[in-house]
């Protein structure tokens, strides 16, 4: 193909009706400079098998090629008895080992024990409504059987599983904004996250309420004109709640051998407090906490974008931001645990059609919601404990820069011999990136102060 005379960053009409090799083409000529060699590499991570490509490709609109994540495994998870293989798909460094080492710490000591408090999730129909709110709450009240007879087409599977509309209730909010109500409803969605199920009844229960007030005589011409704004699923749940926690005697928490169990009980105590206390920490508290709740969501083709904005949105629900984890260290037991909403699912979505998440979920035996959730809840007490354990002892930078090392040299393109090198000079020192580059420059006999060019390169 030629070289187009577009201009370099030109908008396109139709992009999406392109073939995969033209979308490529187009791209390498308006964006990369014509530089060929771009196609190549874009089509060196697609899958070997056109099947399971194809499957990849219709998972999103314009894709050119997959985007690989490692799949790390961080074994010996004991989880309410059952020992487990965790499956995390993350690029950070030190995240699988530091949940691999919490997981062998607390296998010791009576694993983690996980309770799934509630599951349901929560819609709204939001709409509009300039009239008298206390007719329109009796009305809603007299005809709220028609709304679960109108989605009873949607719900029935459900309800055959033991799910199903559990609850609607209209919400008040012209205090707020004026004129402003919403229908509420709250659902069980068993083994499924049960977005399109949840927003299909939502669209359902709005056609319902607008015809229900059209053709009522009990308002006035001017309150039949409702508004429906939106109806969507909220991934706020903060009634699908799940808890998990670890365990011990003070006197087992020998977490290093230059801090008693007592003083690293309070120093992980104080830790703890000061996350409960203070955003700023608290923030890059849960955040570690995430690293290990995405990294097993992820691997399981659940959306981590939703747990995270519940969990934040959980963290300050009462006015300020605060840690999801907390402890406890009275009467000589060490207790510290996690209490966080989870909405994830085991069918539907990419569950069934991505291999890898099958494969997570085999690896996993196959669990159900309420057991994802609490895996998954106790991989993020497992991230938080290392990061803890570590920030209270050695200091964090110890373990994870030593993580991050292969990383710094395979920026510096370093042979299998200099990595090994490398391994044994920080085996008693801190890693650092000037040090490695230093040591890196010295051991080619290149001048330092020619590292910059070696870290474009």
């Amino acid at each position: 193909m030629q070289k187009s005379n577009m201009t370099k960053g030109s908008a396109i009409k139709g992009f999406s009706k392109l073939s995969k090799e033209a979308k490529i083409q187009w791209l390498v000529n308006e964006y990369l400079n014509g530089d060929e060699s771009y196609i190549d590499f874009l089509n060196s991570y697609l899958h070997p098998d056109p099947k399971v490509q194809k499957l990849h490709d219709e998972f999103i609109e314009n894709t050119i090629t997959n985007y690989y994540l490692p799949l790390g495994i961080a074994p010996n998870f004991l989880i309410n008895g059952r020992i487990y293989a965790l499956p995390m798909a993350i690029e950070e460094s030190s995240v699988v080992a530091a949940a691999a080492k919490s997981a062998n710490f607390w296998l010791e000591r009576g694993g983690f024990t996980a309770t799934v408090i509630s599951t349901v999730k929560i819609g709204h129909v939001h709409f509009m409504y300039f009239g008298d709110g206390e007719k329109l709450a009796r009305f809603i009240e007299k005809n709220k059987q028609k709304f679960y007879e109108d989605t009873h087409h949607i719900t029935a599977n459900m309800q055959a599983r033991g799910g199903g509309i559990l609850s609607i209730e209209l919400k008040n909010k012209t205090d707020k904004l004026d004129g402003y109500y919403q229908l509420e409803a709250r659902f069980e969605t068993c083994d499924s996250m049960g977005a399109n199920f949840i927003n299909s009844c939502l669209e359902q229960m709005a056609k319902t309420l607008t015809i229900l007030i059209a053709e009522s005589d009990e308002f006035t011409e001017s309150e039949r004109q409702i508004q429906v704004v939106m109806r969507i699923l909220s991934n706020y749940t903060p009634e699908c709640i799940v808890r998990a926690e670890v365990t011990c005697p003070i006197d087992q928490l020998n977490a290093d051998d230059e801090i008693s169990p007592r003083e690293f009980a309070e120093k992980f105590y104080r830790a703890v407090r000061i996350a409960e206390i203070e955003p700023y920490r608290a923030t890059t508290h849960n955040k570690g906490i995430f690293n290990g709740i995405d990294a097993v969501v992820i691997a399981t083709g659940n959306d981590f974008r939703a747990v995270e904005a519940a969990g934040h949105t959980y963290a300050a629900r009462d006015g300020q931001y605060r840690s999801l984890t907390h402890c406890d260290i009275s009467d000589g037991t060490f207790r510290f645990w996690i209490e966080l909403p989870l909405a994830l699912g085991v069918v539907g979505g990419l569950t069934s059609l991505h291999p890898m998440v099958r494969f997570s979920l085999a690896l996993l035996g196959k669990p159900s919601a309420t057991e994802l959730m609490g895996i998954v809840a106790a991989s993020g007490l497992a991230q938080n404990f290392a990061a803890l354990r570590a920030l209270v002892t050695s200091g964090i930078q110890k373990g994870h820069m030593k993580m991050h090392l292969l990383n710094i040299l395979n920026q510096l393109e370093a042979t299998e011999e200099e990595k090994n090198f490398f391994i044994n000079y920080y085996k008693d020192k801190v890693v650092t990136y000037a040090e490695t580059v230093r040591k890196f420059c010295e051991l080619r006999g290149i001048p330092a102060d020619t590292y910059a060019h070696i870290h474009k390169r």
